[in-house]
């Protein structure tokens, strides 16, 4: 009886929203993980006014970390291996704080579905 009652509560989490069986992607305009644009990216790899990595940082609203891994992708490529070498992504996983997000993102996609501003994964529109 208690597996039954498991399976019931979690029967929400076993059934795909209509977005994600349909492979739906939010298009980069949209897309709110998104930080910077392309063109942006360029223009701080550029970076034609010399500008620190600090002064790039305030100037996008971003962090000085992804500014430094934009001009130097080196260093995240080590920093990645890095971090596989210690274990992984999990030592500052927090579960909580990652359901909520998922459950945001969820709910702003369906929102976007049922605007019908969702494109197909196949589309060039989204990037």
């Amino acid at each position: 009886m208690l597996a039954y009652r498991n399976l019931r509560m979690n029967w929400r989490n076993i059934v795909p929203h209509v977005h994600e069986k349909q492979k739906l992607l939010i298009p980069r305009k949209k897309d709110r993980r998104i930080k910077l644009t392309p063109e942006q990216r360029i223009e701080i790899r550029e970076n034609p006014e010399g500008l620190s990595n600090y002064k790039l940082a305030e100037k996008y609203g971003v962090s000085k970390r992804l500014v430094q891994f934009i001009r130097h992708p080196e260093r995240q490529a080590k920093n990645l291996q890095d971090r596989h070498d210690r274990g992984g992504t999990m030592k500052y996983y927090d579960k909580e704080k990652h359901r909520e997000t998922m459950k945001d993102h969820r709910q702003y996609k369906k929102e976007l579905y049922d605007k019908n501003e969702l494109v197909k994964s196949d589309s060039t529109d989204s990037q």
